[in-house]
């Protein structure tokens, strides 16, 4: 019998607030309400899953009685015990609880050592821990909301209930993650989206397929224009490739065996097809079509092309995670020499863009290299080439870059860019991988200096990760209030009176021609309302127009955050106006 040492660890802190709910609802609603099931620590704070027994029922009105009793146990400061048993007294002492033996069985088949904890003497769980010693070092706790789950996520097993908590160390930072957690719902992607018109989900289409609207549309675009403009002078040339292909293709490249359970496949009137669930193999063939030289050296494709992968329904979510994935997609075909080179490159179109989109402080990269687990192509030999070129670009570039032991994808390892948003999430979204394995697969090569076939290096990379999430985290990075450069509307135009019409369409037409995205309200409504709209619509310049501005020739301009520019000529304003999109300032006039 032992306890558990590490006290201030957050994983254990949370892991025992899971144990505290649990206790609590044992003691609030008695053993025969529910059968406990599972309840781990998370990297938020944990959960808790329970199978309700009869008509037992909770829902988070029940949240404050629940947090009283918690609060109770933790004032008790209960020693939190760890314990080693045998199967057999595992079994007994679980008897009336089905996923107990469950996963004792399971834990017997892998030869593990059985371990509970006890909550003083009358709290009793199957677990691994850890967990901090006494109930009273879990000060700063909180439910937070309640959920389905299925017993071991799969669908065809039954519907449990789930209660999520947070635990943190002291009130200071628990306050600070609600503040995040409300914050975060004032930003859901998925309710601007609606609100704005910038997306649509049917369905008739089916989960995971979202459809961009104009609005939408023009966001994505003036994305995808950017990420062109930043490589289309570092010597990229962009290739179109089809959406499905015969198997042989994934099965040659290894995708099939890998990935197999997540293709779309589609039989057509011969022939068996795949949905392509990404564009490396394509760009292979693309390269192998052409007979380069060293002096070709390296060969650079870029496609913001549409793949397609057969994700759980439960998973999917918004623009954030769909089954429909358009990836800012680039393959560089190079040698070994100029690895490293090209690496530093790329790293510096990342920093380019998210500087561009105000998320590049407090980035960090993970790189994520093999590990003792996991199937991964090709030799020793050429992993260590590739990981020694990415800890060397990563040493060169002064990367903030941590090692992910056994995260490498299965044909190479590769440099995970996670960039923060303006309330502090991370998000995994710029890529870089290393391959020496697809061209061995495809048997590529190229004609070196001695005139010998010499194998190429493929570079993977993905500058924003994909549109569709990219769209999704940039929505609630900036709350829908775009920089004027990607604002679906830059320029509301809103006459006072039908008086005004003509001018205010004259001015609509002038910025319409010069390439501004503007819309003329010209509804019988009052002024204050047309205004109040176009504030809810988040866009970020209102040119109001009354008798006086028609008569001198000018526009009063006033921005999304309530600041008054006054009256401007109409040639002032889109001086300053254009000054901003081209530079694609994240700011308004100042």
């Amino acid at each position: 019998m032992s306890e558990n040492n590490n006290p201030n660890d957050l994983h254990a802190l949370r892991h025992s607030a899971e144990h505290i709910l649990t206790q609590a609802m044992l003691r609030l609603y008695g053993p025969d309400a529910f059968y406990m099931a599972m309840g781990p620590a998370t990297d938020e704070g944990f959960y808790f899953d329970f199978e309700p027994r009869g008509d037992f029922k909770i829902s988070e009105e029940d949240f404050p009685k629940i947090e009283a009793e918690m609060a109770k146990i933790v004032k008790e400061n209960l020693p939190i015990v760890r314990s080693e048993i045998t199967i057999e007294q595992a079994k007994k002492l679980f008897s009336s609880n089905p996923y107990k033996i469950e996963w004792l069985d399971s834990i017997k088949n892998r030869g593990e050592v059985i371990t509970i904890y006890k909550i003083g003497e009358e709290f009793v769980d199957l677990c691994a821990g850890p967990h901090v010693r006494y109930t009273a070092k879990v000060k700063a706790f909180k439910l937070l909301s309640i959920a389905g789950a299925y017993w071991h996520g799969d669908e065809k097993n039954k519907m449990l209930t789930r209660i999520y908590g947070t635990a943190f160390e002291n009130k200071e930072e628990l306050e600070k993650f609600i503040y995040t957690q409300e914050e975060a719902k004032r930003r859901d992607h998925r309710i601007i989206g609606k609100n704005q018109k910038l997306f649509t989900l049917s369905s008739l289409i089916g989960a995971g397929l979202p459809l961009l609207q104009p609005k939408g549309m023009i966001i994505r675009q003036c994305i995808e224009d950017y990420l062109w403009s930043i490589h289309k002078d570092r010597g990229y040339q962009r290739v179109w490739t089809p959406h499905i292909t015969k198997e042989a293709l994934y099965v040659t490249s290894g995708h099939a065996e890998k990935f197999g359970d997540n293709i779309f496949r589609v039989q057509g009137k011969e022939e068996k097809f795949f949905l392509k669930p990404m564009n490396c193999p394509h760009h292979m063939q693309i390269f192998s079509d052409n007979q380069f030289s060293y002096r070709d050296m390296p060969v650079r494709y870029f496609e913001p092309a549409t793949v397609y992968r057969d994700e759980k329904t439960g998973e999917l979510s918004g623009l954030t995670r769909v089954r429909a994935i358009t990836q800012d997609d680039g393959h560089l075909f190079c040698r070994v020499s100029q690895l490293e080179d090209e690496i530093s490159t790329i790293v510096s179109i990342i920093k380019e863009f998210f500087t561009t989109m105000g998320m590049l402080d407090g980035y960090w990269v993970r790189l994520s290299v093999r590990g003792p687990k996991g199937k991964y192509l090709g030799t020793d030999e050429v992993w260590e080439k590739a990981e020694v070129a990415l800890k060397n670009v990563s040493e060169r570039e002064k990367l903030p870059y941590k090692i992910g032991i056994d995260e490498a994808a299965f044909y190479g390892p590769k440099l995970d860019f996670i960039f923060k948003d303006a309330i502090n999430r991370e998000w995994q979204l710029s890529t870089i991988q290393c391959d020496f394995n697809l061209p061995e697969r495809f048997d590529l090569s190229f004609i070196n200096e001695k005139g010998e076939k010499e194998r190429p290096v493929v570079i993977h990379r993905a500058i924003s990760g994909s549109l569709e999430r990219f769209m999704g985290v940039m929505i609630e990075h900036f709350a829908g209030a775009f920089p004027v450069w990607i604002a679906p509307i830059q320029v509301k135009i809103i006459p006072i009176t039908d008086a005004q019409h003509d001018y205010a369409k004259e001015i609509f037409d002038k910025l319409k021609e010069l390439g501004i995205r503007a819309e003329l309200d010209d509804r019988s409504e009052k002024m204050q309302a047309k205004i109040r709209d176009a504030q809810l619509e988040k866009v970020p310049f209102m040119a109001v127009i009354g008798q006086r501005e028609a008569s001198a020739g000018t526009v009063a301009i006033r921005q999304r955050d309530g600041k008054d520019l006054g009256a401007l000529s109409i040639n002032d304003f889109i001086g300053k106006l254009q000054s901003l999109i081209t530079e694609k300032s994240l700011h308004l006039i100042q």
